[in-house]
């Protein structure tokens, strides 16, 4: 059976490496890849990193891309690799531009498409912004859904998806991270290797949502700055993003303390390990919500909505928002309050058990008559 797995961005190269490898081992599946390429050196980072040459790489990330210039090229270089390799099923994952793309030219062709990570929803359509309507319009023409949970799963059901498509897996972020977080795992700057994670309260920071540019992340970092002047042992580590808008605020609010460390963006082998050594993390990230849990670390999701409410059910995860008030108070009180932090940090990771890959293979195999 030929499978045509397609991304583009690092995250989502990250939660299809795992499943691309799996199906590579399996003699029943030909599996071919290939990357638009909508963010290029991050994306490289991690194919590397889980040894994936792509049979196609579209290369179409241009300095300034705009939606509509990501969405052009990528449906029009996918035109002719599905042409070429015919394939009896295009798999796709989340909810970037590419996801969306790729399931339209698969649909033109009548080719099935698979959902992997199907059925997120925040209700809300400009919230994340363009993510929750690349979901749903991918979710609209996918023909197979891997839910990671049961609650995607009822979102799913909900819009009237056929229950008979739809397969409950678990998240394949945790079948990434279980094989790249090692103890003892060294990092090539020394700044991280010599911080004493035991001593330091460290803050593990991350922003780049569209709907956060501007004053939102500027109150966050004012919120950071409230919080190192309130408390001495803390240290923040920011990988901070390439995006010029965020930049510029981050060092404006943080780039005159020595207890912010402002990093290059971490590849994602050790940014998974520096995340397994953190006090907590606060981001504005979607994939971080799910990793973190399976660390044992507390999560601050920088937004005022998220797509992955199990985890806040859960206990793991907490919606604070961007405000500065907000932010510090939460912060302050997981250093202050021992139970309420091992109140998340003990909480039971919803996402699964780092077999969500298994499952999908399984879920093929079964749609299609093995």
């Amino acid at each position: 059976m030929k499978v045509l797995v397609v991304f583009g961005t690092r995250p989502e190269a990250i939660k299809m490496a795992p499943l691309v490898q799996m199906l590579r081992d399996d003699n029943y599946f030909d599996c071919r890849v290939a990357v638009t390429a909508q963010h290029r050196e991050m994306l490289d980072q991690v194919l590397k990193l889980f040894g994936i040459r792509p049979h196609h790489d579209l290369d179409i990330m241009r300095a300034g891309q705009t939606l509509f210039d990501i969405t052009g090229r990528a449906l029009k270089g996918l035109q002719p690799v599905l042409e070429a390799e015919k394939p009896d099923l295009v798999l796709v994952h989340g909810d970037t531009a590419t996801t969306f793309v790729a399931a339209l030219a698969a649909y033109y062709l009548q080719i099935p498409v698979g959902h992997v990570e199907a059925g997120l929803r925040t209700g809300n359509r400009y919230s994340p912004f363009p993510e929750e309507m690349n979901r749903r319009l991918a979710g609209a023409l996918a023909q197979w859904h891997f839910a990671p949970t049961a609650g995607a799963r009822d979102n799913l059901l909900r819009e009237g998806v056929e229950p008979k498509s739809i397969f409950v897996t678990g998240n394949t972020v945790i079948d990434a991270l279980l094989t790249t977080v090692r103890p003892g795992y060294r990092f090539d700057l020394s700044l991280l290797n010599n911080l004493d994670f035991n001593r330091h309260r460290v803050l593990l920071v991350t922003t780049h949502r569209r709907e956060n540019l501007g004053h939102p992340m500027r109150d966050i970092y004012l919120a950071l700055r409230d919080i190192l002047a309130a408390h001495p042992a803390v240290r923040v580590i920011f990988p901070v993003h390439k995006n010029p808008a965020v930049v510029r605020v981050v060092q404006e609010v943080l780039g005159d303390s020595n207890r912010v460390h402002l990093l290059e963006p971490l590849d994602y082998e050790p940014f998974a390990n520096l995340m397994s050594r953190c006090y907590l993390v606060l981001t504005d990230s979607g994939g971080i919500q799910e990793e973190a849990p399976s660390l044992g670390k507390p999560v601050l999701v920088l937004r005022d909505t998220t797509e992955r409410p199990e985890a806040v059910d859960a206990g793991t995860v907490r919606l604070v928002g961007t405000g500065r008030d907000a932010v510090r108070e939460e912060v302050s009180r997981l250093l202050a309050d021992t139970a309420y932090y091992n109140s998340m940090a003990e909480a039971i990771n919803p996402y699964g058990d780092g077999r969500a890959c298994e499952r999908i293979i399984m879920a093929i195999k079964s749609a299609y008559g093995q």
